[in-house]
């Protein structure tokens, strides 16, 4: 017998193609069946091989309500000391983002908070940000480090990332962020840090404790010459990387990513005709930002037509951080995802389900409602699945389940 099954509800199953007659791979009054924490049939309860009692061990009423696959945060820095509300005041005065950077704001300050914190601070500090996500759904979420910016800090973040995992029922994915900014003790020596990070990725990998490797290509941080070395070293090490893209100018940062395989290129908001070409080539994901975009007052929209002609991945992320997305609500990116970007519902969904699942390397296992995948979905009260994306400060969570089983 089947572990569990649930039926009388609706299914957005993520699975089919977007636009399409059957939108949001929808299965009216549909059925979905678990065992060893894997969906194992999904579809209409019509089409059920027998009766639910003679299928399952545990059946579950649905009453009417919508499920989807469990959602995805495939871009925050959840793990920091600290917080950057003293400098949110600053740019209210009329600084930018890049004039805190320069003036020892920014990334560094959120350094020097970490580099001070205990893990069991750093901890403690995470949790909620993480609880806040889980409660609107979230199953899966991709947490960097890059406030460390040694070797020591770095690995702590990572541990703590890892223990996040371990305490919540949620699925973590890390990614090492070591070119994230420029430490205070490398002031001026971009290229011995950027030596130093690749220096570092051995005991990355060999500690197991990072997933993939992501990096800062920008003006303010580091350059695609820099990055591409960095790169270099993590794929001889197997290891997938990422990338902070074209967020304030096009260094070519997307295209970049594409040519080292990247699993994603994020923020992206000023990458040209020949970066989406490229991402096309290689697969990569396009991660747009909504929360970043607004908080640091920006105008420059992703390319969002681009990518839908090349048909480009497109992934939506809360980029939770102290200083340019203080955001724990993936359900308000939704939002802000078809306000700000002009994306459909549609479009929205798929970016926190199918195409984040494919932005941290998951899309075998994760993102849809298909027979193999693991059983991470959510439960909603609402009467259709727009409305994830239609309503702002609204949680309409009825509970989500985590490889099959109900989660608290």
């Amino acid at each position: 017998m089947w572990d569990a099954i649930w039926l009388g509800g609706r299914l957005a199953t993520m699975s089919g193609p977007a636009g399409e007659a059957e939108a949001y791979g929808a299965i009216d009054d549909g059925a979905i069946a678990v065992a060893a924490g894997r969906i194992v049939w999904a579809g209409p309860r019509a089409k059920l091989p027998g009766a639910a009692k003679d299928l399952a061990r545990e059946v579950h009423d649905l009453e009417g309500r919508w499920l989807t696959p469990g959602l995805i945060d495939c871009h925050t820095h959840l793990v920091y000391g600290g917080d950057r509300a003293a400098e949110f005041e600053l740019r209210l005065k009329g600084a930018s983002y890049a004039e805190i950077a320069q003036a020892g704001g920014g990334i560094v300050s959120t350094v020097a908070a970490t580099r001070a914190a205990s893990e069991e601070d750093l901890l403690r500090a995470a949790r909620p940000r993480l609880d806040a996500l889980l409660a609107e759904g979230v199953t899966t979420v991709e947490i960097k480090s890059g406030y460390g910016l040694d070797l020591e800090n770095e690995l702590k973040q990572l541990r703590v990332a890892r223990a996040l995992g371990e305490s919540r029922a949620v699925t973590v994915k890390t990614t090492f962020l070591g070119a994230h900014a420029l430490p205070p003790e490398f002031a001026e020596r971009t290229e011995d840090y950027i030596e130093a990070v690749v220096a570092m990725l051995p005991e990355v990998a060999a500690s197991g404790l990072a997933d993939a490797v992501d990096a800062f290509c920008e003006t303010i941080a580091f350059s695609p010459e820099q990055i591409a070395r960095v790169f270099a070293a993590a794929r001889a090490l197997d290891l997938p990387v990422k990338l902070h893209a074209d967020q304030l100018t096009d260094l070519g940062g997307a295209a970049l990513a594409a040519r080292y395989d990247a699993l994603s290129a994020d923020h992206i908001e000023y990458t040209g005709a020949e970066g989406v070409a490229a991402m096309a080539a290689a697969g990569t994901v396009a991660v747009i930002l909504p929360g970043a975009f607004y908080a640091l007052r920006e105008t420059q929209l992703p390319p969002v037509q681009a990518l839908r002609a090349a048909r480009v991945p497109i992934a939506l992320a809360t980029d939770c951080n102290p200083g340019s997305a203080p955001v724990t609500s993936l359900l308000l990116m939704l939002n802000m995802g078809c306000t700000l970007f002009r994306l459909t519902p549609e479009e929205a969904l798929a970016g926190v389900t199918r195409h984040a699942a494919t932005a941290l390397g998951l899309g075998d296992s994760h993102g849809t409602l298909e027979a193999g995948k693991v059983a991470d979905f959510a439960i909603w009260n609402i009467d259709r699945p727009a409305e994830l994306a239609y309503r702002i400060g609204f949680n309409p969570l009825a509970y989500a389940v985590k490889g099959g089983v109900i989660r608290s």
